[in-house]
């Protein structure tokens, strides 16, 4: 059986025992050969949001982990392929997102259910923090708003090329050069406040 090459550092996808389940996602800390040549690959798991204490929530995204403090030693044989785990800010900043890219925010103690950080700004309207899966930059001043928020759908979205808070369209000469565009008189509740944040820990209580 060939074995996939990988490095340390790589985020790596394993075979489950399972063949029904989708490949469990971890990072490669270290690789080592026996007198056999069997190749072991120590990895710290990605908890996907199902798998934490709480389960899934509405503030999660689709693609987003969790780097668990859960280590484990695994056959170099069961990495099945090669994934990318970005930071928030680098994952919404993809064109398109690939089956292998997925995006991390937080750290996850395993025993006890707990998250770093703890808290993270939320928006004053929906009072929820970003969801990557329904985000939408704004032209010109670049915040980033939950498309419910502003009553625009995903298709929708994808016909528009720009899409303009009402602070920025009272500028006249910024915005008249865009002719498919979208002005919200919405988005002044959706600019996230260093103030208001929501306690994660609370999020995930059964």
């Amino acid at each position: 059986m060939q074995v996939l090459c990988a490095f340390l550092g790589d985020c790596v996808l394993m075979r489950p025992s399972d063949a029904g389940k989708a490949p469990y996602v971890a990072r490669v800390e270290k690789i080592e050969a026996d007198a056999r040549n069997n190749v072991k690959v120590h990895c710290r798991w990605y908890y996907c949001p199902e798998e934490s204490h709480g389960g899934r929530r509405q503030l999660h995204g689709a693609k987003e982990l969790f780097l668990s403090d859960h280590f484990d030693v695994q056959s170099a044989h069961t990495i099945e392929g090669k994934c990318i785990v970005h930071t928030f800010k680098n994952y919404t900043r993809l064109e398109n997102v690939g089956v292998e890219d997925y995006y991390c925010i937080f750290d996850y103690k395993a025993a006890t259910g707990a998250f770093t950080p703890d808290r993270v700004a939320v928006y004053y309207k929906c009072e929820m923090p970003y969801n990557s899966d329904e985000l939408m930059e704004l032209l010109l001043c670049h915040y980033r708003v939950h498309l419910a928020c502003v009553g625009v759908t995903i298709e929708e979205a994808k016909k528009l090329e720009h899409f303009v808070c009402v602070e920025c369209s009272s500028d006249e000469d910024g915005v008249k050069r865009f002719q498919n565009g979208f002005a919200s008189s919405t988005t002044n509740d959706l600019k996230p406040s260093a103030e208001k944040m929501i306690d994660v820990r609370a999020s995930y209580e059964l």
